[in-house]
């Protein structure tokens, strides 16, 4: 009798495990390697650990591979490559987060919604951080719509006239001298214009202090510390308690090898320490918009892969060119689950989606 009420209690846990809700997100933090595909990862964890599989990264509970083809070819920009990851549909090269029928630089497409836009349109607080220009193509892709990713005056200008909400709350990222001076000819003195908005300005790395409820912080360098930046964002963007999203940017290109794996390793440790600090209702996930021609050839265990001078050593080839091969994506958190086997970049939307709840018949 105790047996049969024992398995009968084992078997009504099981059904009700079965049968319970997936825990939903109250926040998703998106990081993307810019050009961090899989070789390069590989490479970084050379570099770094003299080990493969060395990076926080790999540790990942969730894994996919990850298509970054877009709507023409089999090559994406980060521009076709990220719109297709913050909206769920591929375009061509060149355009930003509007359809494939835009002629780049000559014909609008359609507008295309991005995962920003839904977390404005419901009230959620936002943040987008590079350490490349706030107008280039990636940080572009989450806030702004364009038949050219060049047009970097126009599209930074449609931070002060969002669709939805109140727009990005936390900018932080590089390109100032390039968007003070491309807005400055539509006429647009920007820096005034973003503080009539709420914006606290900054125009140096570390001067953010987490009290902000609003920041445009555009760094005239690409060096600063991405930990200390993240940290920064996330303190601001957590006093909204409906949540949020913050896609941050890290360059991963290896056109410099030695910047390229240092870029990957500085991203790493920085989302090994957010994950070991946000709450269980905050979805982590890395992936990038596409992969790089970096090859690791040969070496040997306990030999380094670049010169102390900071070149490759014939362990390593560079060709110098986005490939197409796919890309790892990597998720720990609420909805991390979806994050399996063979993906399309469009999947990563749905994905997104699903875990925030907003579209229950999402992600795969």
């Amino acid at each position: 009798m105790l047996r049969r009420n024992l398995l009968l209690s084992l078997a009504l846990l099981s059904l009700g495990t079965l049968g319970a809700a997936p825990k939903r997100a109250r926040n998703v933090i998106l990081f993307l390697g810019d050009a961090g595909g899989i070789p390069t990862l590989h490479a970084a964890s050379l570099y770094k650990h003299n080990h493969p599989q060395k990076l926080f990264i790999q540790s990942l509970p969730h894994l996919a591979l990850m298509d970054t083809s877009t709507a023409d070819a089999w090559v994406t920009d980060s521009a076709a490559g990220m719109t297709a990851i913050v909206t769920g549909q591929k375009t061509n090269n060149g355009i930003i987060s509007q359809s494939s029928s835009a002629v780049r630089g000559k014909q609008d497409g359609e507008i295309l919604k991005t995962i920003l836009e839904y977390a404005e349109e419901r009230g959620l607080s936002t943040g987008v951080l590079t350490n490349m220009s706030l107008a280039d193509a990636t940080a572009a892709a989450c806030y702004a719509h364009s038949n050219d990713r060049r047009a970097a005056g126009e599209i930074f200008a449609q931070i002060l006239k969002p669709r939805f909400g109140d727009g990005v709350d936390v900018l932080i990222g590089a390109g100032r001298k390039s968007i003070l001076d491309a807005t400055r000819k539509l006429g647009l003195d920007i820096e005034p214009a973003l503080k009539e908005r709420g914006y606290q300005v900054y125009d140096a790395p570390g001067s953010i202090t987490g009290r902000e409820r609003r920041v445009a912080a555009i760094f005239d360098t690409q060096n600063f510390d991405v930990t200390q930046a993240v940290s920064r964002a996330i303190e601001i963007l957590s006093k909204n308690s409906k949540g949020y999203f913050l896609m941050a940017e890290w360059d991963m290109h290896t056109d410099n090898v030695k910047r390229g794996l240092n870029h990957v390793i500085e991203l790493d440790d920085a989302i090994r320490k957010v994950a070991g600090s946000v709450k269980e209702d905050t979805l982590i996930v890395f992936t990038a918009d596409h992969s790089f021609d970096l090859r690791v050839r040969g070496g040997r265990r306990g030999e380094p892969l670049l010169g102390a001078d900071g070149v490759p050593t014939k362990a390593i080839r560079m060709d110098d060119g986005h490939t197409g091969e796919q890309v790892l994506a990597a998720a720990k958190g609420p909805g991390a689950e979806r994050v399996r086997g063979y993906i399309e970049n469009t999947d990563l939307f749905r994905i997104l989606l699903a875990a925030f709840g907003w579209d229950k018949s999402a992600g795969r």
